[in-house]
């Protein structure tokens, strides 16, 4: 198979929707005898080495978060390579110009069209003042999603909603996987705590990801304040973006920035608990990473973490944005060392039904299954 992938963002900044289009590209050309070409925006200072033939197209910084770039569609080089690798399978996997543009390219051709979701972009709006935009954005990505031979989403209730929304079938889940070597118990590093501050009765609570508004840092910082009298807790924070000042601004916060490979996995094995109040995500790939590193989680009650969490039994679930119930849950989890310890070893045993390359083989069978359907034509 020969297969052009289209990305607003394949390895400049690292994010999950990136890293799973990269472990499903290495997976296609490492197990399933398929080349890929994968056309994004490039910068000087690549986030990682990307998987398969990555060809770079025109784009621009976004204004207000210059950390992204918007592919400005299909430039003549773009084209001159897609006409030299003749795909038989077009990937989209971000609805911005470039993915429209690609779409319209394969369809003009005959070529069957893969349409995956990564990113839930309506829910972005009202955090940045632009709530009056999401009838426009809910009726392009309506558009976005049915001009697809198939559409692919990370949990069940997201496909469900695609097959919904396009009246059909041809909806399917493309699960994530786990690193489950690098993501573990056994990272746990006592002294290591001990040097950045953490007493031994302190609490570890874990925000991981990108600081940005749209993963409920402000729902973070509120009940972590709410809870903070009640518990010795330490605000242990993970990631860099635009929103650290908001971090800042908390007593006692721990703010390691931005951490890769072992240090990355002994920081999050060495939290006690790991909180997430973002609604905004499909898949929730810290989540998960969490769970393999016997972490309890307590995250917003919203689908990804649904079809995640077992409540209860590998964390709590909790009203959206209320911060309140956010600080009784990390405070009930805080308070109870022994449940904190069997949840975070109930979260390592589920956490073992994620495999990167069954994931991608499902993916996979989705390209065989519309590439016949194609030829049979």
């Amino acid at each position: 198979m020969r297969i052009a992938l289209f990305s607003g963002n394949y390895n400049y900044l690292r994010e999950g929707a990136n890293r799973a289009l990269n472990h499903l590209v290495d997976y296609l050309e490492r197990e399933a005898g398929a080349e890929v070409h994968a056309y994004s925006p490039v910068t000087d200072t690549p986030a990682f080495e990307p998987a398969g033939t990555l060809v770079p197209v025109r784009s621009v910084a976004l204004p207000k978060r210059n950390e992204f770039r918007l592919a400005l569609g299909l430039d003549r080089s773009a084209r001159e390579d897609l006409a030299r690798f003749d795909p038989q399978i077009v990937h989209v996997s971000t609805p911005d110009i470039l993915g429209v543009r690609a779409q319209t390219w394969a369809i003009r051709r005959g070529i069957p069209v893969v349409a995956s979701m990564h990113t839930l972009f309506e829910t972005y709006l009202e955090y940045y003042r632009l709530g009056w935009l999401k009838p426009a954005v809910e009726a392009h990505l309506r558009r976005f999603y049915r001009r697809a031979d198939h559409v692919l989403a990370p949990t069940p209730e997201l496909a469900a909603g695609l097959a919904a929304m396009r009246g059909d079938d041809r909806a399917t889940v493309w699960s994530r996987g786990i690193d489950r070597d690098q993501f573990s118990p056994d990272r746990r590093d006592m002294d290591w705590r001990r040097s950045i501050g953490i007493a031994d009765d302190e609490v570890a609570v874990l925000f991981f990801g990108r600081l940005v508004l749209e993963k409920g840092i402000d729902v973070y910082v509120e009940a972590m304040r709410a809870a903070a009298h009640r518990a010795k807790l330490r605000p242990l924070i993970i990631g860099e973006g635009p929103a650290r000042g908001m971090f800042e601004s908390l007593e006692n916060a721990l703010l390691l920035g931005h951490l890769e490979g072992g240090n990355l996995a002994r920081a999050v094995a060495s939290a006690d608990l790991m909180l997430t109040p973002s609604t905004t995500e499909t898949f929730g790939q810290v989540i998960l990473e969490s769970m393999a590193s016997g972490l309890p989680v307590v995250s917003a009650d919203a689908p990804n973490a649904r079809a995640l969490l077992e409540e209860g039994v590998t964390g709590l679930l909790c009203e959206p944005s209320n911060a309140n119930a956010f600080a009784e849950a990390v405070l009930s989890i805080a308070r109870d060392k022994a449940g904190r310890v069997a949840m975070g070893q109930a979260g390592r045993e589920a956490s073992a039904a994620y495999s990167w390359d069954s994931a991608s083989e499902s993916v996979a069978q989705i390209y065989r299954k519309i590439s016949a359907n194609a030829r049979s034509r």
